[in-house]
This record gives structure tokens, sequence and C-alpha cells, in this order.
């Protein structure tokens, strides 16, 4: 009789930036683990990029619930799956509640949960990068012996598998030979204005760069539309998709782009991840030595994000990704 499949469970709830850094580590357990089952336990927005992951052969979407019936819903279908180890990349007090309603016969667990058998005892890691931290909570779960977790050495996530599900689409700009196009990403957590760079600077910046011969494409959540109509207002060939893209087709317009350039926000992350050079823009609400997204990515900080001005975001895009107009 053969044994049988190998079942892991992931977890991953949230918010879009912290879930795109964990793609990192969800490669390697993929990797660490090539013929198991694995599920991924998320939230309803993250369901569509997970769906064409290729880490994942399915993936469950009810990871969050406030509900009793809901909990023991969960709780059913986690005991019901026989998992035969289970990686917390969440490590957050919900996925600790998943881990002891799963007593007195919890699986094999990696993570922070009180009790659990394969423990992140570094006591430095809240200190660390995600990239960092989730390497080395694998190290410690046995499955990276190796794990690069100096400041800045672990390795960015992959999306390179976005492009291989996307469908063929018409030019972002409806041209015949269009011009290449700049992500904006104007917007952010409406409880945190502190992280937004002011709109205005943004449709100065779009200005500019549509005369050095870029197309300005727009995304965001339907409540930032105000925001891309602000700054079509400046240049008014602006593409707004705002309250059009989830999360899957954010990463397949980043992996086109020529550049992406935004608030430090989940979709700049993404853009980042599937390939865009970008530029994040961080004051002081957040550290981007413990969350920044990694690769062609140029990041410039200001105490307050009202002071850096438009010039030097223009410069850094320059740096980035020469105009097209100056391009022989």
């Amino acid at each position: 009789m053969s044994r049988r499949m190998e079942r892991i469970l992931v977890i991953k709830l949230s918010a879009l930036g912290d879930f795109v850094l964990a793609l990192a580590a969800m490669k390697k357990i993929r990797q660490a683990h090539p013929k198991a089952h694995i599920t991924l336990l998320t939230t309803p927005p993250f369901e569509a990029l997970a769906r064409i992951c290729p880490y994942f052969n399915a993936v469950d979407s009810g990871g969050r619930t406030d509900s009793f019936s809901g909990w023991m819903a969960l709780r059913k279908r986690i005991r019901a799956a026989s998992y035969d180890r289970v990686y917390d990349l969440q490590t957050s007090s919900r996925s600790n509640r998943i881990f002891q309603i799963l007593r007195p016969r919890p699986p094999a667990w990696s993570g922070i949960a009180l009790g659990c058998s394969l423990p992140h005892k570094n006591p430095l890691r809240n200190g660390m990068h995600t990239l960092e931290r989730h390497a080395d909570q694998l190290m410690y779960a046995g499955i990276w012996d190796d794990a690069p977790t100096e400041p800045g050495t672990a390795p960015p996530p992959d999306l390179s598998w976005v492009l291989k599900s996307a469908p063929t689409e018409r030019p972002i700009s409806g041209a015949n030979r269009p011009r290449p196009y700049v992500m904006f990403v104007p917007g952010g957590a409406s409880h945190r204005p502190e992280k937004r760079w002011p709109v205005e600077r943004y449709s100065e910046l779009a200005r500019i760069l549509y005369s050095r011969g870029f197309d300005i494409v727009i995304i965001g959540g339907p409540q930032e539309a105000e925001l891309a109509h602000a700054i079509q207002r400046a240049t008014p060939r602006a593409r707004d998709l705002t309250g059009r893209t989830d999360f899957a087709k954010v990463a397949m317009l980043g992996a086109r782009a020529a550049l992406a350039i935004g608030n430090d926000t989940g979709p700049l992350h993404l853009a980042a991840a599937a390939g865009a050079p970008a530029i994040v823009l961080f004051s002081k609400a957040s550290d981007p030595a413990l969350s920044a997204p990694r690769g062609r990515v140029a990041i410039l900080r200001a105490e307050n994000l009202s002071d850096l001005p438009v010039a030097q975001v223009a410069q850094a895009a320059n740096s980035l990704v020469p105009s097209p107009a100056s391009t022989p």
C-alpha cells in the first residue's frame, strides 16, 4: 500500500504588501515539498491571485471569521483535511487562535503560536524585514538550512508565473505602437493619510512623465477614483483603472509596466514583485527596513511626504528608466 500524499497548509490572510512578500516563502515551501498537496488558507481579496499561483493545489478563502459557527466550520475543515504540517506565515493573534482550536492534537506547526511544535524562537524576529524573517522561520522549521537571514540578503518574491496566466491584451494605450506606461499608485489605506504623497504632486509628475513619452495608468480601489480624476485633469490622456483591477490584474499590469510609482501600499508591492522598476515613497509612518519591496526599487523617504519634491521623484524615475523620447 503506497504512502498517502503529504498534505500541507499555508496560512496567509492579509495584508496585500505582506502577502506579496510572503510569496517568496511560499515558493520555498513548494520546493521543500514538491509532491505534497498544498492548500493556502487566505481571505477573499487574495483568491484570484492565489488560484493562478503555481505553489498551491487548493485555495481556501474562508480564513477570516468572527462568528462562533465560522470558527467551528474552519476547525472542521482543517481537521478533515488531516494536514501533516502547517506553515503559519501570518503569525498573528488570529492564526494563533486557529492553532488553539485544533488542540489537543494540532498538526506539526511552524510559527509562533504558543505550544506549536516548530516554533520560530528567534527573539529578534520582529526587527527583521519580512523576507529575512520568513526565511529564518523556515530555517527553524527545518526546510531551509542555509536561509539568507542577514539584512537585504533574502530573495524577493518571483511573480514570473503571472504573465503565463495573462490573456493576450490590446495595448494599454489602445495605439498600434503603444507608448510605454508608468503605473501610478496614489492611494492607500484611508485611515493612514500620512502615508500618501499629495495628489497635486502626482498630477505634476504625470505631466512631466507624459511629456517625456510615457503614458500614465492609475490603479487603486474604487474609493480612489477621485485621485485618478485629479491626475486626469492635469494629464487628460492618463488612464483611470481604479476599481477595475483585481490583484491578479495589477500584477499583470506591473509585469508589463516601464515603471511603477506609488506610496507604501500593497498594489505597489505587487507591481514591483511582478517585475516593474519601482519608486516607493515612504514617510515616517513606516520603516522600509522592515517591509520595503525588493528588486529594481528606489526608496524615497521624507518625514512628511508633503515635503518630498516632485523634482526628486522625477529624477529617480529618469535614473531607473530613461525617457522613451531620449531613446534612439
